[in-house]
């Protein structure tokens, strides 16, 4: 058994996936490539406004549910009527709400199995309405030292207790404006309860300014950039968004890429050439960044300093006698103890209102199947973790050592980057020093690589370190599809 590690928890306090107008800080140059291209996209626009509507049942007695209407293919591009929402799909299998107040320093003394964090980040502005657009639910299993991360789109159109079905994103402000029993964090609580299946026991929201702030006082964060990614960033963050000419097309290739507050904003939230999913991927890659960070920097010894340094900039539930409390218990969870979760495809099924808004249809079955999943332990992890796999690269190419690592972390595999020997392997390799040379576990880490059987040397060695050696050679392709590594 592993126990809990504070560390992820803090460093869960410090995602968001939004951006500020505030001025740049000085910025070392990253290995980017920057395209200056004719601007044709609005940034970041939000297509549907919020409906308004008057609450149909009591704050405890959620919408009878109803039968849901039959899955069918993408719909054509002519607006469709869409598909009523079934909740509580899978209320029954978890545990009941908790008894106990989320405002105490009783974080792990809940009596559950798990604890469950809901991370926000939002577009919250001063005087303005908002939207979270950006919510990752993490689970904590402290007996098997165990986290779940799931990624919940924005756009996923749910049964709001005490409303109508709407968007998910939409429930936090809808709580603030009717007074409901918690506000908005309540609200949002109850409806993922209540349409997943989900308890959440504390809150931690951050907005645009929040977010650049707290990377900032970190230093910046390092994060393991495996595919290559372009999209539409502001000059300069104090420039006017709405002018057209402020925007450029903006790559970041595959590498460890070092990023301030503003750079590591835009990585996490834009989506404007590519999708709300690839945006959820990339909110984890940096969460999971943050966590690796602050295993590196003693944050521990700076929790106090931190803590007073950020705590104006996160709306939490969690006081620093909770993270106090976690603290004590020894920081022993690596990203190799992480799982990720994506709610998309084939979980979710695309749909047009009539009034010409994009909404994603829960398809009950299979995204029942992915929950359950993520809130059960990992008996699959625990044997991975009995693995251990000695990272080298094998190229002049800085970074693939640590890509391939992050890989195998998001895979359950515990992993050691070690100094290369020379910088001419043109084909990667796995070497088993195991003395079982067993072909399901070997095999295991080369479908994760992306590598064929070929790709195998078996050379048992009695007390080696590390059971397996991967070499990185000129033909590793770093890019991967983390949802895959829970399958």
């Amino acid at each position: 058994m592993k126990p809990i590690c504070w560390r992820l928890i803090l460093s869960a306090l410090l995602l968001a996936g939004c951006g500020s107008n505030a001025p740049a800080q000085t910025q070392h140059p990253p290995p980017f490539i920057m395209v200056t291209s004719a601007w044709d996209a609005s940034p970041t626009p939000t297509p549907f406004q919020p409906v308004t509507w008057t609450p149909t049942g009591t704050l405890l007695s959620p919408p009878i549910p109803v039968t849901p209407s039959p899955v069918v293919a993408f719909p054509e591009a002519t607006p469709t009527e869409l598909p009523t929402v079934d909740p509580n799909f899978l209320i029954n299998t978890v545990a009941p709400l908790p008894t106990i107040e989320a405002s105490g320093s009783q974080v792990l003394n809940n009596g559950q199995e798990t604890i469950n964090f809901l991370l926000i980040g939002s577009d919250k502005r001063s005087g303005a309405s908002f939207r979270t657009d950006t919510m990752i639910v993490a689970i904590l299993r402290p007996n098997e030292g165990q986290v779940s991360l799931i990624s919940i789109p924005r756009d996923l159109w749910v049964s709001i207790p005490g409303g109508e079905n709407n968007r998910i994103n939409t429930a936090y402000q809808y709580g603030i404006s009717v007074g409901y029993p918690g506000g908005g964090p309540g609200l949002l609580k109850d409806t993922i309860q209540y349409n997943l299946g989900i308890r959440i026991d504390h809150t931690a929201m951050v907005d645009f300014d929040g977010f650049r702030k707290i990377v900032d006082t970190l230093g910046g964060v390092d994060i393991p950039v495996a595919c290559a990614y372009t999209d539409w960033k502001l000059i300069d963050p104090s420039y006017n968004p709405e002018i057209e000419a402020n925007w450029f097309l903006y790559t970041v290739n595959p590498g460890v890429v070092h990023m301030d507050g503003d750079l590591a904003l835009w990585y996490a939230r834009s989506r404007q050439k590519s999708s709300d999913f690839d945006r959820g991927r990339r909110q984890q890659e940096v969460l999971r960044a943050l966590f690796t960070q602050a295993l590196q920097a003693g944050t521990f010894t700076r929790l106090p300093e931190l803590y007073t340094n950020v705590k104006d900039s996160v709306e939490t539930d969690l006081g620093l006698g909770d993270l106090l409390q976690l603290a004590l218990y020894a920081p022993k969870m690596t990203n190799a103890d992480i799982r990720s979760y994506y709610i998309r495809p084939p979980y979710v099924t695309s749909w047009i209102t009539n009034q010409g808004a994009y909404v994603l249809s829960p398809n009950p079955e299979l995204l029942a199947q992915l929950l359950t999943e993520a809130l059960s332990p990992s008996s699959r992890t625990v044997q991975r973790q009995t693995v251990v796999i000695e990272v080298m690269n094998g190229t002049s190419i800085p970074g693939y050592e640590t890509l391939a690592a992050t890989r195998l972390n998001y895979a359950g595999f515990e992993t050691r980057v070690i100094q290369s020997d020379r910088q001419d392997y043109t084909y990667s390799v796995l070497v088993d020093r195991s003395l079982a040379q067993d072909r399901s576990v070997s095999n295991s880490i080369l479908n994760v690589m992306g590598m064929l059987t070929g790709s195998l040397i078996s050379a048992p060695q009695e007390n080696s370190t590390s059971q397996y050696l991967l070499i990185l050679g000129y033909d590793y392709q770093p890019c991967f599809r983390p949802e895959k590594m829970t399958e």
